[in-house]
Protein backbone atom coordinates (compact mmCIF):
# COMPACT_ATOMS: atom_id res chain seq x y z
CA UNK A 1 0.00 0.00 0.00
CA UNK A 2 2.77 2.52 0.89
CA UNK A 3 4.44 1.65 -2.62
CA UNK A 4 1.35 2.21 -4.07
CA UNK A 5 0.79 5.79 -2.46
CA UNK A 6 4.22 6.84 -3.10
CA UNK A 7 4.34 5.77 -6.82
CA UNK A 8 0.82 7.71 -7.26
CA UNK A 9 2.61 10.82 -5.70
CA UNK A 10 5.79 10.50 -7.70
CA UNK A 11 3.21 10.56 -10.74
CA UNK A 12 1.66 13.20 -9.96
CA UNK A 13 4.47 15.56 -8.92
CA UNK A 14 5.82 14.36 -12.47
CA UNK A 15 2.50 15.45 -14.28
CA UNK A 16 2.52 18.92 -13.11
CA UNK A 17 6.28 19.50 -13.29
CA UNK A 18 5.91 20.66 -17.42
CA UNK A 19 3.34 23.11 -15.79
CA UNK A 20 6.10 24.94 -13.30
CA UNK A 21 9.04 24.50 -15.52
CA UNK A 22 7.77 25.17 -19.29
CA UNK A 23 9.51 24.39 -22.45
CA UNK A 24 10.58 27.96 -23.06
CA UNK A 25 12.89 28.17 -20.35
CA UNK A 26 15.31 25.53 -21.43
CA UNK A 27 18.37 27.48 -23.00
CA UNK A 28 18.63 26.40 -26.40
CA UNK A 29 21.98 25.37 -27.91
CA UNK A 30 22.62 28.53 -30.00
CA UNK A 31 21.83 30.96 -27.33
CA UNK A 32 24.14 29.11 -25.03
CA UNK A 33 27.19 31.52 -25.67
CA UNK A 34 25.06 34.67 -24.84
CA UNK A 35 23.84 32.70 -21.51
CA UNK A 36 27.33 31.78 -20.75
CA UNK A 37 28.70 35.37 -21.35
CA UNK A 38 26.11 37.38 -19.40
CA UNK A 39 26.63 34.48 -16.50
CA UNK A 40 30.06 35.42 -16.46
CA UNK A 41 29.14 38.91 -16.47
CA UNK A 42 26.88 38.75 -13.33
CA UNK A 43 29.36 36.83 -11.73
CA UNK A 44 32.48 39.24 -12.05
CA UNK A 45 30.13 42.30 -10.79
CA UNK A 46 29.30 39.87 -7.94
CA UNK A 47 32.69 39.34 -7.26
CA UNK A 48 33.45 43.33 -7.62
CA UNK A 49 30.80 44.34 -5.12
CA UNK A 50 31.77 41.49 -2.84
CA UNK A 51 34.81 43.11 -2.76
CA UNK A 52 34.04 46.79 -2.32
CA UNK A 53 31.48 46.46 0.55
CA UNK A 54 34.71 44.09 2.36
CA UNK A 55 36.74 46.93 2.04
CA UNK A 56 34.10 49.53 2.85
CA UNK A 57 33.86 47.07 6.03
CA UNK A 58 37.17 47.67 6.74
CA UNK A 59 38.30 51.14 6.19
CA UNK A 60 35.10 52.16 8.20
CA UNK A 61 36.03 50.14 10.96
CA UNK A 62 38.32 51.76 13.58
CA UNK A 63 39.98 48.49 14.67
CA UNK A 64 41.35 45.27 12.53
CA UNK A 65 38.39 43.16 11.07
CA UNK A 66 41.49 40.11 10.72
CA UNK A 67 42.54 40.51 14.58
CA UNK A 68 38.95 40.66 15.87
CA UNK A 69 37.82 37.84 14.07
CA UNK A 70 40.85 35.66 13.74
CA UNK A 71 42.37 36.39 17.46
CA UNK A 72 39.37 37.35 19.38
CA UNK A 73 37.31 35.02 18.38
CA UNK A 74 34.78 38.01 17.95
CA UNK A 75 31.71 36.01 17.22
CA UNK A 76 29.20 39.22 17.07
CA UNK A 77 31.25 40.92 14.19
CA UNK A 78 31.62 37.90 11.93
CA UNK A 79 27.62 37.57 12.34
CA UNK A 80 27.34 41.25 11.38
CA UNK A 81 29.89 41.05 8.29
CA UNK A 82 27.70 38.29 7.19
CA UNK A 83 24.95 40.08 7.42
CA UNK A 84 25.99 42.84 5.51
CA UNK A 85 27.38 39.90 2.50
CA UNK A 86 24.22 37.68 2.71
CA UNK A 87 22.33 41.99 1.85
CA UNK A 88 24.80 42.33 -0.78
CA UNK A 89 24.24 39.21 -2.30
CA UNK A 90 20.45 39.45 -1.68
CA UNK A 91 20.82 42.81 -3.69
CA UNK A 92 22.61 41.52 -6.26
CA UNK A 93 20.28 38.87 -6.97
CA UNK A 94 17.79 41.17 -7.23
CA UNK A 95 19.40 43.29 -9.91
CA UNK A 96 20.26 40.26 -12.02
CA UNK A 97 16.72 39.02 -11.75
CA UNK A 98 15.24 42.16 -12.91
Amino acid sequence: MLIESSTHALNSARALLPAFAPHSLAVQLPDLAGVLLTTAIFTVFGLLVFGLAYLIIVKASPFSIRKEIEDDQNTALAIIIGSVIIGVALIIAAAVHG
